[in-house]
C-alpha cells in the first residue's frame, strides 16, 4: 500500500494541471486505480435534487459516463451519499442495497467499497472501487480511500459545475457550468468574454538597481504620469456616470499623493531595490494593513490598493490602454477589474464584470451598483474561457454561467426583459414613502463612508444617512487628519442631506484596524481589544479633535447625530458626553454657533443590552449593528470559511435580542434604527417591521427593493409572521418559513 500523503500530494499536482472539471476528475479516478491497483474506480457526484450521476469512471463502460443516474438513495452508491459512512463488501450484488444499471455493465465486479465526499457537512458525491475478485479491500485500503476522498471534495471543488443541466443534449459536455461567488452588484448581463491581463504587480520579482538617483526621478515621474492618466480618465467618465463614481477616483488621486507610500518606495529604491520591487513591497505592506483588519468595509479597501499597484506597474512597463475594440455586448473579466478597465467599455456595451477575487465591498461592486452593471466577485479562476465567448453573469444569484447553451441564453434573455420592466417600476418609487399597505411607515435610510456613497443614496431616495463611517480619511493618510480637514471631508456629507439625519459613527479603530503611523501589537484577539470608544477615550485628544469637526460641519445645519461604537460600561458613555460637552463650549467661546447633537449608541455586543434601560436619560436614540450583534451571539466569524456557513442573523437567540432591544427602546422612548446585512434581507426586514422597527439603514442600492417590499404587504402580516416564527428553534425554519411567504408576495427578482 502506498502513502496516503505522498499519493494524494501527486494527484492534486496532477489534478492542478488541467483546467477541464471533468478531465480532473478523469485524472483522479485513473491514479487512485493505479495506487490502489484496482479494477474500477469511480466517481459519482451529487445534483442539486440528489440523484448520483457518474462523472468519471475507469473501468466502467465509458458509455455510460455523464448518463448514468441512480436515483436519491438508491443503489449502494445512494446508500453510502444518504447514510454518510462507507460500505465495504465482498458481493456487492447481494447486498440489499444493490441496484443494476445495465449501461454500466458492472455485473463483471463482485467487490464493492464506497466513501461519501462531503463538503460543508453535505455529502456532494461517492467515491467508489471495484474488483472481480470476491474480496473486502482491508482496512487500510478501506483508510486509504477514506483519507483521499476527503481531500478529493475538496480538490473537486469545481467538477460539480460539469453535471449536465436538465433539458442540455448529452453530447454536448461543458456547457452551462455554473461557477459561484459573491454578489457584487444585482442583475443578469450577457456578453463576449474581455479577459483583463494587465500587469500584476505583485508577481515582481526583488531585483537591485543600479542608478539610485535616476530611479528615484523615475518614480516621481510614475507618479505624475498616472495622476494625470486618471484625472483624464475621471474627466471622460463624468459625464457618462454619476458624480460618485468620480469621487472613487479622487480617492485614487489621495492615494498617489500619500507621503507615507512616496517616501517607502523611495527609501527602498535607496536601499538598493529596483522600482518595480520597491514599489510591489510597499503596495503590499500597505495592501496587508487594510487586509488584516476585522470591519469588511476597511478589510476591502485593500484590493482598491491592489488595483492602484498594478496601474502604476502597468504604467512603468508602459502598457497603453484604448477602447474596447470588441464589438456588441462586453463582460470583463479577471483576476481584478479595476476602474481603469471599466473606463474602457462604454457603457452601453458593458454588460457585467466577473473578478475571481474581491468582495461586495470593493470600489468594483460599488462602481458597478451606481452603473446598474450585474457583478459577481470571488468566483474564483475560471478555467477554459477564451475572450469571445458568451457567458452570463447572474447577479442576483451570485453566480456566473460558462458555455451557456442556446435555450439557457434565451430564458436569461427573459429574464433581462423582465428585470428591466421591474427596474422601471422601482424607478417610480424613489420620492415615494416606504409605507405598507395598512399605513405603518418605515424610515429608509442610507449607510455611507466614502464620497462616492453619497449621491446613489440621493438618487434611491435615502431619508437620511444612518451610519456613516469616518474611518477612511484616517486610513488613507500619513498622519492623523487635521482638525480642518476631517471638517472638509464631513461637510460634503452633511451639507448632501440637508434637513435630513447624518449619522456619523465616531472613530473605530483599534487592534484590528491598525494604522501605519499608530502600530498596535500584541493583542491575541484584537477583535475584542483595543478598539472602538475604548481606542478612543485613550486617545481623547484624537477624539476631541474628531468630535470638533463633527459639531463645525454641522453648523448650521442641525443634521448631525454622533454615534459611538463598542460602548459596554456606563463610565464610557458618562466619558464621551463630558468630551461632547466640553467640545460644545469650546467651540462656543470659538465664536462657532454649534448645537449639541443627538447622542447614541451602537449594539453590537450583549453588555450594551442590559445596561440601555440605565442608560436611557443619557441617550437618544440606539442602532442595531446586527452584523457584529450576530456574530458575537453566535460566536461566529462569517469571514471564516469554515464556519461561515453556520452564520444565520435569523437564528432564534439573534432574533429574540434584538426584539428584546426593540422593546427595551420603546419602553424608555428611545429612537431605534438598525444597520447591517438584515436591514437589506427580505426576509430579515419582514420580521423587523413585525417586532416594530420603523427605521433601517442599508446600502443605496437595495433601497427601492426593500421599500418596494414594504409597500406591497401589511404591518399586521408581518407582525403575525414574527409571532409565528418567535415560536420556532431553528434559523433554517425560520427562514425557510418567511421565503415561503415571501413566495406568496410575487415577483421574486424584486426582492431576492
Amino acid at each position: 500500500m502506498k502513502n496516503v500523503i505522498l499519493e494524494l500530494a501527486r494527484i492534486a499536482q496532477a489534478v492542478s494541471g488541467s483546467e477541464d472539471p471533468k478531465q480532473q476528475a478523469v485524472t483522479i479516478v485513473e491514479l487512485i486505480s493505479d495506487s490502489m491497483a484496482v479494477d474500477v474506480c469511480s466517481l459519482y457526484m451529487a445534483d442539486e435534487g440528489g440523484d448520483m450521476l457518474l462523472l468519471a469512471s475507469h473501468g466502467l463502460s465509458a458509455s455510460a459516463v455523464g448518463r448514468a443516474r441512480l436515483p436519491k438513495g438508491k443503489g449502494l452508491v445512494g446508500l453510502v451519499a444518504s447514510s454518510r459512512h462507507s460500505i465495504n463488501t465482498d458481493n456487492a450484488q447481494q447486498h440489499p442495497a444493490y441496484l443494476y444499471l445495465a449501461e454500466t455493465h458492472e455485473e463483471r465486479f463482485e467487490s464493492f467499497c464506497g466513501v461519501p465526499l462531503v463538503r460543508k457537512g453535505r455529502v456532494v458525491g461517492v467515491l467508489v472501487v471495484q474488483g472481480r475478485q470476491s474480496r473486502k479491500i482491508s482496512q487500510e485500503e478501506e483508510a486509504f480511500l477514506v483519507t483521499l476522498a476527503s481531500q478529493l471534495s475538496l480538490l473537486l471543488d469545481g467538477v460539480s459545475l460539469s453535471i449536465e443541466q436538465p433539458g442540455d443534449r448529452v453530447d454536448a459536455p461543458g456547457i452551462n457550468l455554473r461557477q459561484s461567488g459573491i454578489k457584487g452588484a444585482s442583475g443578469i448581463g450577457i456578453g463576449g468574454v474581455w479577459l483583463c491581463r494587465g500587469a500584476e504587480l505583485y508577481g515582481v520579482s526583488d531585483c537591485g538597481c543600479d542608478d539610485i538617483d535616476q530611479t528615484v526621478a523615475q518614480w516621481h515621474q510614475l507618479l505624475l504620469q498616472v495622476r494625470t492618466e486618471i484625472s483624464e480618465q475621471q474627466r471622460d467618465l463624468t459625464p457618462q456616470l454619476s458624480g460618485s463614481i468620480s469621487a472613487i477616483f479622487d480617492a485614487y488621486q489621495l492615494l498617489l499623493a500619500d507621503k507615507a507610500l512616496i517616501d517607502s518606495v523611495e527609501q527602498l529604491i535607496r536601499q538598493g531595490h529596483d522600482l518595480p520591487s520597491s514599489l510591489k513591497r510597499s503596495i503590499q505592506k500597505l495592501s496587508e494593513l487594510f487586509l488584516s483588519m476585522d470591519d469588511p468595509y476597511l478589510r476591502a479597501r485593500h484590493e482598491d490598493i491592489h488595483h492602484l499597484g498594478n496601474k502604476l506597474y502597468g504604467a512603468w512597463l508602459g502598457e497603453s490602454q484604448q477602447r474596447a475594440p470588441i464589438e456588441g455586448p462586453v463582460v470583463l473579466v479577471g483576476a481584478q477589474v479595476g476602474i481603469a478597465e471599466i473606463a474602457l467599455v462604454p457603457p452601453e456595451q458593458l454588460m457585467g464584470v466577473i473578478c475571481y477575487e474581491g468582495s461586495s465591498l470593493s470600489h468594483t461592486a460599488v462602481v458597478a451598483k451606481a452603473m446598474g452593471v450585474p457583478a459577481v466577485l470571488g468566483v474564483g479562476s475560471l478555467r477554459g474561457i477564451s475572450g469571445g465567448e458568451t457567458i452570463i453573469v447572474d447577479g442576483n444569484q451570485g453566480q456566473v454561467i460558462l458555455h451557456p447553451s442556446p435555450s439557457l441564453i434565451a430564458e436569461y434573455r427573459k429574464l433581462v426583459d423582465e428585470d428591466k420592466g421591474l427596474l422601471a417600476q422601482l424607478a417610480d418609487l424613489s420620492d415615494q414613502p416606504a409605507i405598507t399597505l395598512d399605513g405603518v411607515v418605515v424610515r429608509l435610510l442610507t449607510n455611507a463612508g466614502l464620497q462616492a456613497d453619497i449621491e446613489p443614496g440621493l438618487r434611491h431616495g435615502a431619508e437620511g444617512v444612518g451610519l456613516y463611517r469616518t474611518e477612511i480619511p484616517f486610513m488613507v493618510h500619513s498622519s492623523f487628519p487635521s482638525e480642518e480637514e476631517q471638517v472638509s471631508i464631513y461637510q460634503k456629507v452633511i451639507r448632501a442631506y440637508q434637513g435630513k439625519p447624518v449619522t456619523m459613527r465616531t472613530l473605530d479603530i483599534g487592534g484590528d484596524k491598525q494604522l501605519p503611523y499608530f502600530p498596535i501589537s500584541n493583542e491575541e484577539n484584537p477583535a475584542l481589544g483595543w478598539r472602538g470608544i475604548r481606542f478612543c477615550l485613550d486617545n481623547v485628544q484624537l477624539l476631541m479633535t474628531q468630535v470638533r469637526a463633527m459639531l463645525r460641519a454641522a453648523e448650521g445645519h442641525g443634521n448631525l447625530r454622533i454615534l459611538l461604537p463598542m460602548i459596554s460600561c456606563t463610565e464610557e458613555l458618562e466619558s464621551f458626553i463630558e468630551l461632547l460637552d466640553d467640545a460644545c463650549r469650546q467651540l462656543k467661546a470659538e465664536g462657532y454657533e454649534v448645537v449639541r447633537p443627538r447622542l447614541g449608541v451602537m449594539v453590537e455586543i450583549p453588555a450594551t443590552i442590559s445596561q440601555l434601560e440605565r442608560w436611557a436619560s443619557r441617550i437618544d436614540f440606539v442602532s442595531i449593528g446586527s452584523n457584529d450583534l450576530s456574530q458575537y451571539l453566535l460566536a461566529l466569524d462569517r469571514n471564516n470559511a469554515r464556519v461561515s456557513q453556520r452564520y444565520d442573523s435569523l437564528h432564534p437567540s439573534v432574533l429574540a435580542e434584538i426584539s428584546r432591544v426593540v422593546e427595551i427602546a420603546g419602553r424608555c422612548k428611545l429612537s431605534l434604527s438598525l444597520c447591517g446585512e438584515m436591514a437589506s434581507d427580505p426576509s430579515a426586514v419582514l420580521l423587523l417591521l413585525g417586532m416594530g422597527v420603523r427605521t433601517l439603514s442599508l446600502s443605496a442600492p437595495r433601497l427601492p427593493r426593500i421599500k418596494w417590499l414594504l409597500r406591497s404587504l401589511k404591518e399586521a402580516e408581518a407582525r403575525a409572521l414574527w409571532q409565528e416564527v418567535a415560536k420556532l428553534d431553528s434559523a433554517t425554519a425560520i427562514r425557510g418559513r418567511v421565503e415561503r411567504f415571501l413566495d406568496e408576495r410575487g415577483p421574486q427578482a424584486l426582492v431576492r
